[in-house]
């Protein structure tokens, strides 16, 4: 599958929205905004990282719009996230976005955080070159508690 990354256009957003606000894929995610379902907040917290320096794209196999990447944060505390539609989960999408958002973005260390129980998130960043650092733990939006998660480290 040919996967893609470009600027974020307006046109994106609602199809973002829509993922975000998928039950299965909030569970794994787990932390997520307190509540995905307020697209003002939602609209506002995109506003935002748009201006931003943060290095911020969307995800696109075979055309079609499958998810966002980026990077942010303080230099030397940086760190990436993604997400991917679920239904598009399983296909080696995350990993090629990934690899190319981290060709992007030379900048050295990266980090990562994942829940613990977020195996398919983990494989993708490993898969990536990024090492398991140390673990904590955190409230989960999503699942209403606090979970374990998981911290990587992608060194130069």
């Amino acid at each position: 599958m040919h996967v893609l990354l470009r600027e974020v256009h307006d046109s994106d957003l609602p199809v973002f929205f829509r993922q975000t606000n998928d039950p299965e894929a909030l569970r794994m995610a787990a932390f997520t905004a307190q509540d995905p379902s307020d697209r003002a907040r939602f609209d506002a917290h995109w506003a935002r990282i748009r201006n931003s320096p943060a290095v911020v794209r969307t995800v696109l196999a075979e055309g079609d719009v499958v998810g966002s990447a980026a990077v942010y944060g303080q230099p030397g505390e940086r760190e990436v996230t993604y997400w991917i539609d679920r239904a598009y989960w399983g296909r080696g999408i995350a990993t090629a976005a990934l690899r190319e958002l981290l060709a992007l973005v030379p900048e050295r260390p990266l980090y990562a955080r994942a829940a613990a129980d977020n195996t398919g998130s983990r494989r993708v960043l490993e898969k990536c070159g990024f090492q398991l650092t140390a673990q904590a733990r955190g409230y989960a939006n999503a699942r209403g508690e606090e979970i374990d998660e998981v911290v990587l480290i992608l060194k130069g």
